[in-house]
């Protein structure tokens, strides 16, 4: 198995990772929202603009 950030060989310790550094990487994608499961709810999409709207007004 490959670690999914890198490509080395994982690490028993980390796994699926090689390293920790490559766990905290996947991790902050996590945290940043890199990963996510796109929704096929129209009112989930209304919300999700609205937002991103909102955090747009609030940046300028």
């Amino acid at each position: 198995m490959s670690c999914p950030i890198c490509k080395k060989t994982t690490v028993q310790t980390y796994r699926p990772f090689c390293s920790k550094r490559c766990a905290d990487i996947d991790l902050g994608k996590w945290f940043g929202g890199d990963y996510a499961v796109p929704s096929q709810d129209p009112e989930e999409a209304i919300e999700a603009l609205e937002e991103i709207e909102k955090q747009s007004s609030r940046l300028h």
